[in-house]
């Protein structure tokens, strides 16, 4: 792992400039557990403060110190990408895998199950799920709930290269060797399609991250919790634009398109690295 680490900071542009977007927001996200003030908190300073030695990104007009408020947001929005992104990977793999080695009619149902949560539409279905829940509806629940609509397109693509190794002289092997199906699966395959889960991952990343922000900026969310979608609620619901107040939207969405920008490299230097032309072509081979 560290070697391909190595190789991609060496050889790959995108993926180095990607390590230094990320890294750059999840040290700012990191700041958080050494804040001084609570995020929570509203009208601890002076609102509507422009940016300046004291407020490094201003004061909002709920009167928090917007730079201490975004390191809480970020955390919370980064930490809840990644959990969707694990979750959904998990029930990526499991699938993928199984459908593509066992085949037959195990590969009929799971890829049936795979269609229809292709077809369910994302976003009604989490609309409704907020109606349902409420103020009970936290990141986690979210999560969760995002994670079981994050996984087929790439359970699909894990498949596909479950059915390559399948028929592989290796497979033949621990199958004559006794293996079971499960340690096959999990020992045999699973390495080959880590760089997919990796690439896949840094996308579902964008996709949970954006969608989340998407229904905290139209109040789908619970706007108590500090995060990016909120901080861009807050400052709608306060006309920020309108009375001037200018940096309470601009700062939040800069940064989460650096930390998009970020992700996108990561993914896209990753699937480059999954094919061994585009690998070799990087290396001057």
């Amino acid at each position: 792992m560290f070697s391909v680490f190595r190789d991609l900071i060496r050889y790959n542009m995108e993926f180095a400039v990607g390590v230094v977007l990320v890294g750059a927001i999840v040290l700012f996200s990191l700041l958080s557990f050494i804040s001084p003030v609570d995020p929570t908190a509203i009208y601890t300073t002076i609102p509507d403060m422009p940016p300046s030695a004291e407020y490094w990104f201003g004061t909002n007009s709920r009167g928090q110190d917007l730079f201490w408020h975004l390191t809480f947001a970020f955390r919370n929005t980064l930490f809840f990408g990644l959990s969707v992104a694990l979750l959904s990977r998990v029930i990526s793999i499991a699938v993928g895998l199984a459908a593509g080695y066992l085949g037959g009619w195990t590969d009929r149902v799971l890829m049936f199950v795979n269609d229809i949560f292709v077809a369910l539409p994302t976003f009604p279905i989490l609309v409704l799920f907020y109606f349902v829940l409420r103020s009970d509806l936290d990141m986690f629940k979210l999560a969760l709930i995002m994670a079981c609509f994050g996984w087929p397109y790439d359970a699909r693509l894990i498949r596909s290269v479950a059915l390559g190794l399948k028929h592989r002289e290796f497979t033949r092997h621990a199958v004559f060797a006794g293996m079971s199906p499960v340690k096959i699966m999990f020992e045999e395959h699973l390495p080959y399609v880590m760089p997919i889960v990796f690439a896949t991952a840094m996308a579902n990343m964008i996709w949970s991250i954006g969608l989340e922000v998407t229904l905290a900026v139209l109040g789908f969310t619970n706007i108590n919790i500090p995060t990016v979608g909120t901080a861009l609620y807050w400052a709608n619901n306060h006309s920020a634009m309108v009375v001037g107040v200018w940096w309470w939207i601009v700062i939040p969405v800069v940064l989460i398109v650096l930390t998009f920008l970020g992700l996108f490299l990561l993914a896209v230097s990753m699937n480059e690295y999954i094919d061994p032309r585009s690998r070799l072509r990087r290396m001057g081979a």
